[in-house]
């Protein structure tokens, strides 16, 4: 907490964080005798703190008044900044008025107090300007777009495999992004070297990120296709022009939609997978994507926060570390925060051992204009990761493992729970039964050293088509289970449904109500009739309640029917088929108030 700073010093370090300074299009800075008039506003001769007036008056313009690091910022000072505000709407219609003593500050969207994530914490101008520009990312149009790219690199381009359509539209993606250089009627020559270039260039001073954009870049001059590019024919060469015109479009559009201010962690990647997938070969079966809301139904119930180290050591295409970035950045206050850059280069940790899912996954982070995030590829079974992992301080883990013993599974949750931290509270969606199908050696030697605390069985359609049912398992590190019981839960459905070449989709609006639910359930560890307590000695996963044996009446008969026909050698279908038809066509119906009467002629008497 800032102590005995006085006015001047408050105003100084408000110009630094603010970044509160004259540059081009912007008159911008800090003071105690620049006038309003001085600044534009004819004959009005109150004195700003500080201000940030863009040339363009449809910009957001921002005014900042300040105190003492004695003075309490109580409603007795929020009429000077109002007042400024009032001014400064003369000529903006958007303005961010901002009161702030060095420690603590309050913000006045136009006349009305903002109190949204980071309202109390001072950050850079950017933070300001762009609370007028958040909205939400139409997904849908995004699908729509990416239907459209999935067709033309299909049909047009003749690039089969799913991955390298995934590939080819994230590199072109990250390219516009990153402001590369593709306008219309480009040759495929043109297009292909803005994008490499685009890859090799960008964010050049930083190692590591260089090795990333080299496997991007390594993969992206591999795709074949079979279209021609380099035909010498005028009637193709234009066919080519037009296709890579309107590709570019449609990346452009994805590109508007992901609009930095709207985005909350929606996986671009997902949405690619699940489009893409429709034209897949059987040999690329198996890879399965996170539902996103799933990946934030677990960011809530581990409890993560913008201060946490996130992992996931089967990372994908980055769906986990994507929606806890932007998770931790909304809870920072922003893509402009100081602290978004820090969660950024700091909190954020991923292995993926498959070489062109990896490339997707940095793919998928340069596409949110992550630089810097920590993602390393290399098979997360052995020591050398391990010993990555030991090192980066971890203290949450989101994690989807590939569920198959050949890619060993449980050798990799094992791996993951031995290197991160005493403590760290861990989540990973396994099959229902993974760990009690697992080898008792292998059980014995987790639970001696890890506490499986929650189990959440999820809905049985969550993964569509993919014929396998999970829950989350949720241990703490570090401590043995020690023979305490384990608290689960089931969710059976998640209110979700299955969309034509969309996947599981929210149509009906039903899932913040059921994850609000469910995060309570899971946190209170009451509160659902599935709840349940189960013992660690017997069990290891969720118990579905075993129905009573009921036997009928009319099951006995039935029984006991087929049985004399079997000893009667006669077949139960061709008689059925006979009696049904003689009922129907050969017989005299009546009814009465209680009964309807079939009779059936024998012998040429009439019996009942």
């Amino acid at each position: 907490m800032a102590k005995n700073l006085t006015e001047d010093e408050v105003r100084d370090i408000a110009r630094d964080i603010l970044g509160f300074k004259d540059k081009a299009g912007v008159k911008s800075g800090v003071g105690q005798l620049t006038t309003f008039n001085q600044l534009g506003f004819p004959g009005v001769l109150d004195k700003p703190d500080g201000w940030y007036l863009p040339d363009n008056h449809a910009d957001v313009a921002v005014v900042l008044e300040t105190k003492a690091s004695s003075v309490a910022l109580v409603d007795k000072w929020v009429e000077e900044v109002l007042k400024n505000v009032r001014i400064v709407e003369q000529q903006y219609e958007k303005v961010v008025g901002i009161l702030y003593n060095g420690d603590a500050a309050r913000v006045f969207k136009g006349e009305e107090e903002f109190d949204g994530d980071g309202a109390k914490t001072l950050h850079n101008v950017e933070y300001y300007t762009a609370l007028f520009n958040a909205g939400n990312i139409d997904k849908e149009h995004i699908y729509e777009l990416t239907a459209s790219i999935n067709n033309c690199l299909h049909f047009e381009f003749g690039i089969k495999n799913l991955y390298h359509r995934m590939i080819f539209t994230a590199c072109a993606l990250v390219a516009k992004r990153y402001n590369a250089l593709m306008v219309e009627g480009m040759d495929y020559s043109e297009f292909h070297n803005a994008i490499l270039n685009c890859l090799n260039k960008e964010l050049y001073h930083d190692k590591q990120q260089n090795q990333k954009l080299s496997l991007l870049t390594e993969v992206f001059s591999e795709i074949r296709m079979n279209l021609n590019v380099d035909s010498e024919d005028a009637k193709e060469q234009s066919r080519v022009k037009t296709l890579i015109t309107q590709f570019i479009g449609w990346v452009t559009e994805i590109s508007n939609c992901l609009n930095s201010d709207a985005w909350r962690g929606e996986d671009v990647m997902g949405i690619f997978f699940n489009e893409f997938n429709r034209y897949k070969k059987k040999s690329e079966a198996g890879q399965v994507f996170t539902p996103e809301h799933i990946t934030d139904f677990m960011y809530k119930i581990l409890e993560v926060n913008k201060d946490d180290r996130v992992l996931d050591a089967c990372c994908g295409s980055g769906g986990f570390l994507v929606k806890a970035m932007a998770n931790m950045i909304r809870e920072s206050g922003g893509m402009q925060t100081i602290k978004a850059k820090e969660i950024k280069r700091q909190q954020l940790y991923g292995i993926e051992f498959d070489r062109e899912i990896y490339a997707l996954a940095c793919a998928n982070m340069l596409i949110h204009k992550d630089g810097k995030t920590n993602l390393e590829q290399m098979d997360a079974r052995t020591e050398t990761a391990s010993d990555w992992i030991a090192k980066q301080g971890i203290t949450k883990v989101l994690m989807n493992p590939p569920y198959e013993n050949k890619y060993g599974c449980m050798k990799i949750v094992e791996n993951v729970l031995d290197s991160v931290p005493a403590h760290t509270a861990c989540a990973f969606i396994l099959p229902d039964k993974k760990l009690e199908k697992a080898s008792k050696a292998q059980m014995k030697r987790i639970l001696s050293h890890h506490r499986l605390k929650k189990v959440i069985k999820l809905p049985e359609d969550l993964f569509f088509g993919v014929g396998v049912t999970t829950s989350v398992f949720v241990f703490e590190t570090g401590i043995s289970q020690d023979g305490k019981d384990i608290f689960a839960c089931y969710m059976e459905t998640d209110g979700l449904a299955t969309v034509k070449n969309k996947g599981r989709h929210d149509v009906y609006g039903k899932w913040a109500a059921i994850e609000d639910r469910w995060v309570d359930v899971v946190e209170k560890q009451s509160g659902d009739d599935t709840c349940q307590w189960v013992k660690s000695d017997k069990h290891l996963s969720y118990q579905v309640p075993q129905k009573p044996f009921e036997i009928f009446e009319e099951d006995f008969k039935k029984t006991a029917m087929d049985y004399l026909m079997f000893k009667e050698g006669i077949d139960a279908k061709v008689f059925g088929d006979k009696l049904l038809e003689t009922a129907m066509y050969s017989s005299t119906v009546s009814a009465d108030d209680e009964s309807v009467n079939i009779a059936l002629k024998k012998g040429g008497e009439k019996n009942e």
